[in-house]
């Protein structure tokens, strides 16, 4: 006699605007689609337009007013679908409120409503990356602290380890990122006369430009990279420096701690966090401290192969079967408690 084949719950994973090459967000919920697919048929919907106007807002909200599902989960960005979702029954994952930062007068007034405080309130649950975005969330919502879990970034399961002499004379360090909060006006100033290649990811300025010829820095730049290219840079580098002013978890940390490289990142909450004893800690707002650190990860073979082996450790708690487990923890508790008139189709 055949077993009756058992069916599972549907959850709708709901991402921004698709774009030509994905980035952190996206990262990681298909880093953890593989882990879920044996206890949830999750379904990845894409919002059809970009968040680029009230009116792309309103319609996006809208585009998912009839879609059926056991469970809702935003996966980040656009956190205003939540105003389109059951309440009982939507999950949303903010990763930073960095938005905040970016807007002033009555446009902040406006992203702080759609992005962060209607979305907190009419949500069932909030899930976020880091302590430190947890307290950001509470601080600017007024949400009880029980309404908001921390489950972290996995990283992903196609970078490993290659070995890789360290090229003492001349080590290529891998920065990501060119946005503002990434630190690359500090970083360029603290290589000055520091013999390496600096090998960044990201479209550059022309004023950043400017300063990397001012300062003689000997650099690569590439941008739009897919991610079998991004890991190959992660095989290619010596050295991964990410002294971030903020984030709301900080990937580049575990994905040069898998890769086995030497890591440079923040003595700044969340990075020190994420980091754990497997990178080198610099203030990030002192040109001479990050110089220092440097210069100490490059000259210190013994002080750089313990931070390779602590970051072995560390990115453990980071895999993604250990992720995902916290995910559908989650999904089951609400989907246990949670009743609905319509069956998903």
């Amino acid at each position: 006699m055949n077993k009756e084949k058992r069916t599972l719950p549907v959850v709708s994973l709901i991402f921004r605007k698709t774009v030509t090459n994905f980035f952190s967000i996206e990262k990681v919920f298909f880093v953890l689609a593989d882990e879920f697919k044996d206890s949830v048929d999750s379904c990845n919907i894409f919002v059809p337009f970009a968040s680029t106007s009230l009116c792309n807002v309103f319609r996006n909200i809208l585009s998912v007013r009839k879609i059926k599902s056991d469970l809702f989960h935003i996966t980040g960005d656009v956190h205003y679908m939540v105003l389109g979702l059951p309440r009982s029954r939507t999950i949303l994952t903010i990763h930073d409120c960095v938005f905040l930062r970016r807007n002033n007068g009555i446009k902040k007034w406006l992203v702080n409503r759609l992005l962060l405080k209607w979305p907190v309130k009419y949500c069932r649950q909030i899930t976020t990356i880091s302590e430190r975005t947890k307290q950001d969330i509470i601080e600017h919502t007024g949400c009880k602290p029980d309404k908001v879990i921390v489950i972290p970034n996995p990283v992903s399961t196609q970078i490993t380890y290659q070995i890789r002499p360290f090229q003492k004379q001349k080590p290529v360090i891998l920065f990501i990122g060119v946005t503002v909060n990434k630190n690359l006006e500090r970083v360029v100033e603290a290589l000055a006369d520091i013999s390496c290649i600096l090998e960044i990811i990201g479209l550059l300025s022309e004023d950043i430009t400017k300063l990397l010829t001012r300062y003689h820095i000997d650099y690569r730049n590439s941008f739009s990279l897919s991610e079998e290219e991004l890991v190959k840079k992660y095989c290619d580098c010596d050295i991964v420096l990410f002294p971030s002013l903020f984030e709301g978890f900080g990937l580049p940390i575990i994905e040069g701690q898998k890769a086995g490289r030497a890591v440079i990142t923040s003595d700044l909450q969340p990075m020190k966090d994420v980091a754990g004893t497997g990178a080198c800690l610099t203030d990030p707002f002192n040109v001479a401290a990050i110089r220092q650190a440097v210069l100490k990860v490059i000259d210190d073979d013994a002080y750089r192969n313990e931070l390779i082996q602590n970051g072995f450790l560390n990115v453990k708690k980071y895999e993604p079967e250990y992720i995902s487990r916290q995910y559908l923890n989650l999904y089951d508790t609400i989907l246990k408690n949670v009743t609905y008139k319509n069956k998903p189709r």
